[in-house]
C-alpha cells in the first residue's frame, strides 16, 4: 500500500518536494507522543511535523475543540468580527512582550515572514534587509530571497536587496574561537562595518535558534548588542519565532528574551506549535508599525474560527501544564544524556541546543567536514528503532534534529536517546 502511494505521490507532486527515507513513510495516527505508520508500526515522535505538534499527538483538549467549531461554523473570512481570532489576538499580544502590539494572524511562517518584510519596508520605505548566514524563513519568492541557506534557498531573484551578517553560527566561521565576549564585539564591529557602506536598511531578521541551520545559536545577548546599534539609524529587529517560540527552548517563552537587555523585537512572526497541526502563523508589532499599509488588506485564511479554536486551546494547555517548564527539566537531561551518549563517538563534533530544540552535528571522523551521508544513515537507523528525527545544516546537512512535543517524559526521553545511542553505535560500525 505505501508503495502505490509513492508512486502516486510521486506522478502528481513535483520532484523537490522532498521525502524522508529510503522507503518513505505515511503517518496514519498519533497519540502522546507517539505515531503509527500504515504497517502498524509504532515510533517515538522526536520531530513532531517540523516542530508543530508541540504539546502531544491528538490533545483530547485541541480535537474537542476543533470538532465543537467544527459543528458552529469553520470559516468566515477577516470581513467579518471573530471572536476566537480576537480572544487568541489577545492572548498572543501579552505575551509577546512588546507595547501597543497589533496581531495579524496567517496560515503559515513563510506568509508571516512576507508579512513582516512588507510591514518593515513599508514603514522604512527601503527594501534593503538585513539577514543572518545559514538562517531558513520560508519558501515563498520573498522569504527565499532573505534565506542564508544555499540548500533551501532555490533562486538568486528577490524583491529584495540582503546582506547578510556573521553571528547566527557560534562554533564555526571565523570568530569561532573567540570566547562569547569577543565574539559577540567582532560580530556588532562587522554589522558597524557593513551598515557604514549601505544605506540603512528596513531592518534585520534572525532566528533566535536557527532551525533548518541545524539548531544554530548566538551567544546570549548578541542580538541586544545589534539591537543598540540598530536603534540608533531607526533600523527595525524582526525576531522569527516560528520555530523558537511559545516556551520550545525551555529557558524562555520566545527565544528573543535571551537577548532582552535592549527591548523587545519591533516585530515577532510565529507559526508551527501554536496549532498544534493547525494552520497558524502570524505577526506581532507595534500599532505604528503594524498600521503603516496604507492600502486594503485581508486575510480569507488567516484566523478562520476552526484554527483559532485549536490555538486558543492549545495555548491554554501549554500555559496550565507548563510545558515551558517541563522542556527545560526534560530537555536538560536530554541534552546531558546525549552528550554522554557521543563522548566517545568519532563522528560527532558537538550537541547542542536548549529545552526541547536539540542539534547533532555530525561529521567525517578525525576532520572538521560536515558528513551527510551520516547524517542520513542514522534517520535511518534511529527509524529502524522507532524513532522519528530530523536533520538539518548550513553548508551540508549534517546535523540531526530532535524536537519531541513539549510533554515529553523523562521515560520517553532515555528511550529516545537509547534510540539514538544504537543508531549511532551501528552506522559507525557500518562504516568501518
Amino acid at each position: 500500500m505505501t508503495k502505490d502511494l509513492l508512486g502516486r505521490h510521486r506522478d502528481v507532486l513535483p520532484d523537490w518536494l522532498a521525502l524522508y527515507y529510503q522507503d518513505p513513510l505515511e503517518i496514519t495516527h498519533g497519540e502522546g507522543r507517539h505515531v503509527w505508520d500504515a504497517e502498524g508500526n509504532k515510533y517515538l515522535d522526536f520531530f513532531g511535523g517540523i516542530l508543530t505538534t508541540m504539546t502531544a499527538h491528538a490533545l483530547p483538549e485541541v480535537t474537542k475543540a476543533v470538532s465543537e467549531q467544527a459543528g458552529r461554523i469553520i470559516h468566515s473570512s477577516t470581513l467579518y468580527l471573530n471572536r476566537p481570532m480576537v480572544e487568541l489576538a489577545e492572548r498572543v499580544a501579552q505575551l509577546s512582550g512588546i507595547p501597543d502590539a497589533r496581531v495579524f494572524f496567517t496560515t503559515s511562517g513563510t506568509e508571516a515572514n512576507d508579512t513582516a518584510l512588507m510591514l518593515a519596508t513599508s514603514y522604512r520605505k527601503s527594501n534593503q534587509i538585513l539577514a543572518m548566514r545559514n538562517s531558513y524563513h520560508g519558501r515563498s519568492f520573498s522569504s527565499v530571497g532573505i534565506t542564508g541557506n544555499r540548500g533551501w534557498s532555490p533562486t538568486s531573484l528577490s524583491p529584495l536587496q540582503t546582506l547578510y551578517v556573521h553571528g547566527g553560527v557560534r562554533t564555526r566561521g571565523p570568530y569561532a574561537d573567540l570566547n562569547d565576549a569577543e565574539f559577540i564585539a567582532a560580530c556588532v564591529e562587522d554589522l558597524k562595518d557593513l551598515l557604514g557602506h549601505v544605506r540603512p536598511p528596513a531592518a534585520l531578521i534572525a532566528e533566535p535558534v536557527q532551525g533548518v541551520g541545524g539548531f544554530t545559536s548566538p551567544p546570549d545577548g548578541l542580538y541586544a548588542a545589534f539591537r543598540e546599534v540598530l536603534a540608533e539609524r531607526g533600523v527595525l529587529w524582526i525576531a522569527d519565532e516560528v520555530q523558537t517560540g511559545w516556551g520550545r527552548t525551555g529557558d524562555h517563552f520566545w527565544g528573543w528574551q535571551a537577548h532582552a537587555e535592549n527591548g523587545p523585537p519591533d516585530i515577532l512572526t510565529f507559526a508551527k506549535g501554536i496549532g498544534n497541526g493547525m494552520s497558524i502563523g502570524g505577526v506581532v508589532a507595534r500599532a505604528d508599525i503594524m498600521n503603516c499599509l496604507d492600502s486594503n488588506s485581508i486575510s480569507t485564511f488567516g484566523g478562520t474560527q476552526i484554527t483559532m479554536a485549536a490555538g486558543l486551546a492549545n495555548l491554554t494547555y501549554l500555559l496550565e501544564h507548563d510545558l515551558q517548564g517541563n522542556a527545560r527539566r526534560v530537555g536538560g537531561l536530554l541534552i546531558e544524556r546525549l552528550r554522554a551518549v557521543v563522548a566517545q563517538h568519532p563522528g560527532v563534533r558537538e550537541v547542542r541546543g536548549r529545552g526541547l530544540m536539540i542539534g547533532i552535528e555530525l561529521v567525517k571522523p578525525g576532520t572538521d567536514q560536515a558528513d551527510p551521508d551520516a547524517a542520513s544513515a542514522v534517520l535511518e537507523a534511529a527509524r529502524e528503532g522507532g524513532l522519528l528525527i530530523g536533520k538539518g545544516g548550513g553548508h551540508n546537512t549534517s546535523a540531526l534534529r530532535i524536537a519531541p512535543p513539549l510533554s515529553l517524559t523523562v521515560a520517553e526521553a532515555e528511550e529516545g536517546a537509547a534510540i539514538l545511542e544504537r543508531a549511532l553505535r551501528s552506522t559507525q560500525q557500518s562504516t568501518r
